[in-house]
């Protein structure tokens, strides 16, 4: 459970007669890695791909276009039959495609000429206040027009150059149409610049701008009813075909694999060398499927693993049903060398566990689960069911710690006395148990832990699970550096950690008189001895390290300060629905919808943040403080020849 699954190098060999058998055989067994074989001077050579390659990939080419055109996504559908799929393929296909072309061309046209109309709608715009047909603008052997912006009506300064004008000015869209004799355009022009004039082009059309525009406009819309008309048809084209789509999708994908195999895999004229790699477990398995697909004659022997093997060699995880989930944040982060150990196990019960302490709210855990649980049962993705179980673990733990602090939603559950008052509970009756005063800060720790009142004794606790935790982070790092370099590496490296916090506990236990006074001296001893094995072990980066112990300790108090925080903005809306806006008891009006809002919405942005904060910082407390200790990953992902069918079956 704590390591990968053990892999052993296979080689597969055979006849060329067989190539495809073989190639079958492995990808519908989807249990074997091959790997790519790189030509060297042994004399063999990269395979070529098989003859079907070109048909196959054609029709890929082509079935991924329409399904991009159609917009087909994955959706549930009943498994279809592969031979009845490959029958109707070609005939199907080509008569989508002609449909499809049919449609795309109508379409096309229509898209073309609304752009048109859009282009002559800006030019016409700026004119449409102007009751002067198109025709009238140009033709003049005498006179000269100007038209464009102006940022005011021109008319008063051009009667100052000239007598012999006519002009048109739409103060709504600041569009002017101006007739002067040529004699005078160039003072007029010079005149204009001056009210920076900017010539409008004037549209290739005849008639009435406002008219022209009317007409256009509802040319337009029946353009775009045609369009949408063929919208609907093709998206009934997606209702009819999806099905079909995804399934000749599946297994022409299938085939253009199978048929790429031999540029992975060594050749000769007459033979064929598959490599690779399969789980331990799984290899006798692999014999029987080659050699029943090819009645014995293709040979499958296990190769020796050697040193370089193993910095190659792909991981596949070997976790329970239960805490594969976790394998997803394992992923996120890297997955283990084939000599590490695989820490998703642990993640399993420490990632809930800190989220849990962190939250730790009955009434947020009952929102997060029912979300989770709805989630999961309305999208089946794959990539979603492991992160709502994840979710789930996690809502379990915060319920859990959701009782032991007697919080809903903000909201102590217990009454709690204490010498500047008491604070009530939600549950009337219910109060909260002196258990053991606290050795710090003057606390008395209760059941319900009250979290608010026990928030030095919290910061310690927390820092000692932190404390544990790490410790744990090192076993694993002692163990690891056995497997990898040896058991004197493991001492020095990470054993020299155990002597150094023996060193300090002793010695503080010591001097704070726990101890007799000469532990003191033994302490400082021991702890010395731990330094010089440190050096040792990791040279000078190991003592400089050494204050990260503290501090990465006290990392782990962020448990209760995230905590109280949420606490803090739960109590924050209680207070301002229930105090501040609304009194219970008192008659309900429209301050009582108000309030209900306000808790609401405060509660809703509470949750929202109760995924994220609890999330994040527990996922940091994993990957930065625990998996320092011990974890460098980098593993290749085990990924198997084959393919699992969604939509085809054989």
């Amino acid at each position: 459970m704590l390591e990968p699954k053990q892999m052993s190098r296979a080689v597969i060999v055979g006849h060329k007669s067989i190539f495809e058998e073989t190639v079958d055989a492995l990808h519908k067994a989807n249990l074997f890695q091959i790997e790519d074989f790189n030509e060297d001077e042994s004399g063999l050579r990269i395979g070529r791909p098989f003859e079907n390659v070109d048909e196959v990939s054609k029709k890929l080419i082509k079935i991924r276009s329409i399904a991009s055109l159609l917009g087909v996504k994955d959706v549930v559908s009943k498994k279809q039959d592969k031979k009845s799929v490959l029958s109707a393929l070609d005939d199907t296909l080509n008569k989508l495609d002609a449909e499809l072309d049919v449609k795309a061309e109508q379409k096309s046209k229509l898209e073309a000429e609304l752009k048109e109309i859009d282009s002559l709608k800006k030019e016409l715009i700026p004119f449409a206040n102007i009751s002067l047909d198109f025709d009238l603008y140009h033709g003049y052997e005498h006179l000269s027009v100007f038209s464009g912006y102006v940022k005011e009506d021109v008319g008063a300064a051009v009667s100052r150059i000239t007598s012999s004008y006519e002009i048109f000015y739409d103060a709504k869209e600041s569009t002017m149409v101006l007739f002067v004799t040529k004699d005078k355009a160039a003072e007029v022009a010079d005149l204009l610049a001056g009210f920076a004039f900017r010539e409008l082009r004037i549209p290739n059309i005849s008639g009435m701008p406002s008219e022209s525009l009317s007409r256009i406009t509802s040319k337009e819309s029946g353009l775009l009813k045609q369009v949408e008309a063929i919208d609907a048809e093709i998206e009934s084209l997606k209702d009819k075909y999806a099905e079909f789509i995804l399934a000749s999708n599946e297994v022409l994908s299938i085939e253009a694999q199978k048929s790429e195999t031999p540029l992975k895999v060594a050749t000769s004229d007459s033979t064929f060398i598959i490599d690779g790699w399969v789980p331990e477990e799984d290899y006798a398995e692999l014999e029987r499927i080659v050699k029943a697909a090819t009645n014995g004659r293709a040979f499958v022997s296990k190769q020796e693993m050697t040193k370089k093997d193993q910095k190659i060699v792909p991981i596949e995880y070997n976790n329970s049903k239960m805490t594969a989930p976790f394998q997803e944040i394992m992923d996120l982060y890297a997955r283990p060398t084939y000599k590490e150990l695989d820490p998703t196990a642990l993640l399993f019960i420490s990632f809930p566990l800190f989220y849990g302490m962190i939250l730790g709210d009955i009434g947020y855990a009952l929102i997060l689960l029912a979300m989770a649980i709805g989630i999961k049962k309305a999208i089946s993705s794959d990539a979603i069911k492991p992160l709502m179980n994840i979710l789930i673990y996690c809502q379990i733990s915060t319920l859990i710690f959701g009782v032991l602090y007697g919080e809903f939603l903000g909201f102590p559950l217990a009454s709690l006395h204490t010498e500047h008052g008491v604070t009530e509970g939600l549950i009337k009756g219910f109060e909260t148990v002196n258990l053991l005063a606290s050795p710090v800060g003057d606390e008395m720790i209760t059941f319900p832990v009250h979290r608010t009142h026990l928030v030095m004794t919290m910061i310690i606790a927390t820092a000692l699970v932190g404390f544990i935790h790490i410790n744990i982070g090192y076993l694993l790092g002692f163990i690891n550096e056995n497997r990898k370099h040896g058991i004197s590496a493991a001492i020095f490296e990470k054993g020299s950690w155990f002597v150094i916090e023996i060193g300090l506990i002793l010695a503080i236990l010591g001097y704070a008189a726990v101890l007799p006074s000469v532990t003191t001296i033994l302490g400082v001893v021991v702890f010395l001895i731990g330094l010089v094995m440190l050096l040792k072990g990791e040279g000078i980066k190991g003592p400089i390290e050494l204050p990260s112990l503290l501090s990465n300790s006290l990392s782990y108090t962020r448990i209760i300060a995230v905590g109280l925080s949420s606490i803090y903005i739960a109590s924050t809306v209680n207070l301002i629905a229930f105090e501040m806006i609304w009194e219970p008891g008192t008659p309900i009006g429209g301050t009582t919808i108000f309030a209900i809002i306000v808790f609401l919405l405060g509660h809703g942005l509470n949750t929202a943040l109760s995924i994220i904060a609890p999330g994040l910082h527990s996922l940091r407390l994993q990957y930065v403080e625990f998996f320092g200790k011990f974890y460098e990953g980098g593993g290749r992902k085990y990924d198997p020849f084959g393919y699992i069918r969604k939509y085809t079956e054989e």
